[in-house]
């Protein structure tokens, strides 16, 4: 289970490098060459839009893109590190489902903020279940092994 969260967060890390890329080729596998549509088809191609003129006109911005993509991929070390130990590294387990519960809050009070379309609440929503359900199995299978092993000593 740690190894499905420490994937996705590499995963999610390594993928915001290429973001105009994978952006277009998504539209691209979509909705064709259509004029956008409304909706997340036109908020992608706005969200295009704003990479490209960025680094156009504002490189440096996209540095704070380069530490997102660098936290997630130490997050994804951090609990890659627990699979070694899990018994002793609980409490990585444990922040995690905490991080999952604050994900909400955060897209709660950010998304408005930054007029987001409200819809992609859920969309960033889905991150939280995503990594909090093998981040709460983990921590069973890490309780059970501890009671084992209190038992067995």
């Amino acid at each position: 289970m740690l190894a499905i969260v420490a994937f996705g967060l590499f995963f999610s890390g390594v993928t915001v490098w290429p973001a105009v890329w994978e952006l277009k080729t998504a539209v691209h596998w979509i909705w064709g060459d259509a004029q956008p549509m409304g909706g997340l088809h036109a908020f992608v191609v706005r969200a295009i839009e704003g990479l490209v003129v960025t680094e156009a006109r504002y490189p440096f911005l996209l540095y704070a893109h380069d530490w997102l993509a660098f936290a997630h991929v130490m997050l994804a070390i951090l609990f890659a590190g627990a699979i070694r130990d899990p018994v002793r590294n609980v409490w990585i387990v444990q922040c995690g489902l905490v991080m999952c519960a604050l994900i909400p809050v955060l897209a709660a009070v950010c998304i408005p903020l930054r007029g987001i379309p409200s819809y992609w609440f859920w969309i960033d929503f889905s991150f939280a279940p995503g990594a909090a359900v093998p981040l709460w199995i983990a921590l069973r299978d890490i309780r059970r092994a501890e009671r084992a092993h209190s038992l067995a000593g």
